[in-house]
């Protein structure tokens, strides 16, 4: 088999057979085809397409290009959860101890911010003496003994994933539907949960802004899930302002804890408790969706689900004394508010800017080596919609240096369009895939 050969036949919108994509993913890896080979296949198939199959067999080649996690050692159902990334998305911090003080099995990993979208290991890090490194014989023994585990990926999962995203990332190949799902899917299956939850965002700080194609997105995820015998399931949810209050990461970490305290509702909860519920149907724990979120509040009244994150915190080296009292999160020296200049109604919000300001002030990273302030960053005041006056607040920043706190407040107050009339709402939940 030669591999220019794979590349004119997907060229000419030939369809690649299981044995094919094998050999190229695992000569990939193996050192034996060059980068600007694949480059050109990477390119191909952005043109040309992968069809269902094709995609679902480069997942699980992917899948299978390192270790995977046998996860049946653990007693109960394990489930996961992905989200696609956005601004102030804090689900998996509510949603974790929420199911799994329902019983469910929490075996989650998960990576670290690029850009403005913040990552879950850095959000928890921001949590005094939190560790997420830790090897897989404790990971396995906290999700049994505590219903839940976060740590970071090893390097031996899914090692095609890394070289393919780090080509793509430089050829212009990233925005295919195929090799996103494929990206993703390749590592939630790797990981070996039984079911598995996916919230896809789209509006104008999602990473599809179309909800038609995150729709498509969440169909081929869900295709390639059920065909490695996986329940799962997907919302596709609104990003056309930040999902939360905060942006930062212990800030976010406070908002979810208020959450969890019962002292905070909004668009987070609510994502939150949909994308919870739909675990616990899936389950058989409770028989349709408004049981399910009845249950979860239950669980949020009674303070089980805010006990159950302290235990994982706990477990893992953090002081669980945050969940109780949020002055034990790291804090800025300086917090600065931003005011509306004129009055109407905040008609619009350019929600990538939000997050590029909270990366200008240090809650981000550009670069993957980059140092991240977890004090820093955005708490918002208003919502779309919001009517506002001249000189109200619309939010505080949170600043440790100052060196690009000109430029983060003006494009803060850019991003933010204040008009005559309040727009028409956004759904907060545009579609589920099963």
């Amino acid at each position: 088999m030669h591999f220019l050969d794979l590349i004119l036949k997907k060229r000419n919108r030939g369809r690649l057979t299981p044995e094919e994509i094998d050999y190229f993913i695992s000569g990939y890896v193996m050192g034996n085809i060059p980068d600007y080979q694949v480059s050109a296949m990477l390119m191909a198939i952005w043109f040309c397409g992968l069809d269902t199959e094709e995609t679902a067999h480069l997942t699980f080649a992917m899948r299978d290009s390192g270790d995977t996690i046998d996860l049946a050692g653990i007693r109960g159902t394990t489930i996961d959860k992905h989200s696609t990334g956005g601004v102030a998305d804090t689900t998996t911090l509510i949603v974790a101890p929420l199911v799994a003080a329902c019983g469910l099995k929490v075996a989650k990993m998960s990576g670290r911010g690029l850009g403005h979208t913040g990552g879950t290991l850095d959000k928890l890090e921001s949590i005094p003496g939190f560790s997420t490194e830790i090897d897989m014989d404790l990971f396995q023994d906290l999700v049994s003994r505590n219903g839940l585990c976060v740590m970071g990926q090893t390097a031996e999962l899914v090692p095609a994933d890394k070289l393919l995203y780090a080509l793509r990332d430089v050829t212009g190949t990233v925005d295919n539907i195929s090799l996103i799902a494929a990206s993703i899917m390749s590592k939630k299956l790797a990981l070996g949960s039984d079911i598995i939850v996916l919230d896809v965002k789209t509006g104008n700080g999602a990473f599809m802004p179309e909800t038609s194609e995150a729709v498509k997105l969440a169909q081929a995820m869900v295709a390639i899930g059920k065909s490695a015998g996986r329940k799962i399931q997907a919302l596709v949810t609104d990003m056309n302002q930040p999902l939360g209050d905060a942006v930062g990461n212990a800030l976010e970490v406070a908002h979810a804890l208020e959450i969890l305290q019962g002292r905070s509702d909004g668009d987070l909860k609510t994502v939150s408790l949909s994308l919870a519920a739909r675990l616990l149907v899936a389950a058989g724990i409770e028989p349709d969706e408004a049981m399910a979120v009845a249950r979860l509040n239950r669980e949020l009244d009674s303070g089980n689900a805010l006990e159950t994150l302290a235990r994982m915190v706990e477990a893992q080296g953090g002081d669980p004394r945050v969940c109780e009292d949020l002055t034990l999160l790291p804090k800025a020296d300086r917090i600065i508010e931003v005011k509306s200049a004129q009055t109407g109604f905040i008609s619009r919000i350019h929600t990538n800017e939000v997050g590029v300001c909270a990366l200008l002030l240090g809650a981000g990273r550009e670069r993957k080596d980059d140092a991240v302030d977890p004090a820093v960053g955005i708490r918002t005041a208003v919502r779309l919609g919001d009517p506002v006056s001249k000189g109200d607040l619309l939010a505080s920043f949170h600043v440790n240096n100052t060196r690009h706190l000109d430029e983060a407040m003006a494009r803060f107050t850019n991003a933010l369009e204040i008009g005559p009339s309040a727009p028409e709402p956004n759904p907060l939940i545009y579609n589920t895939i099963v």
